[in-house]
């Protein structure tokens, strides 16, 4: 299934054979302290940079009802954000993973979205239209 738009990722997230918690990352892209003149000028065209994650949640895909809605809970935190890393976590025998179970994948996911390895998560912007990163 194509991802065209968030409301796509809840309804494939919905569909799975088995329940799923959806790991959700808000990111802010920063300037490192050490860039170079030439990193300078690309970020201030938008381009470059670091993610710094800034928020992180776990839900189920029932827990949220749209893309306003997650934006508006994220913004009630006083956070800004520039992206939104997705992904899900699978549950076993009709259960969905619980929000303990899901701390310790959330955490690597920070980590990896830190560490610039964003391959396997989808992104969203902040109208909910998905990314293309590389």
């Amino acid at each position: 299934m194509h991802i065209h738009d968030f409301a796509d990722l809840l309804s494939a997230a919905q569909a799975q054979p088995e329940p799923q918690r959806l790991l959700l990352v808000f990111a802010r892209a920063e300037l490192p302290e050490d860039a170079s003149e030439a990193e300078c000028e690309a970020f201030a065209q938008g381009q470059g940079g670091a993610l710094k994650p800034v928020l992180c949640v776990d839900k189920l895909p029932t827990e949220l009802a749209d893309f306003t809605s997650l934006c508006a809970e994220a913004e009630r935190t006083g956070q800004t954000w520039d992206l939104l890393f997705a992904a899900g976590l699978s549950g076993r025998a009709g259960q969905a993973p619980s929000s303990d179970e899901a701390e310790q994948p959330l955490r690597m996911m920070v980590s990896a979205i830190e560490a610039g390895s964003i391959g396997s998560f989808i992104a969203f912007d902040h109208s909910g239209e998905p990314l293309s990163l590389y």
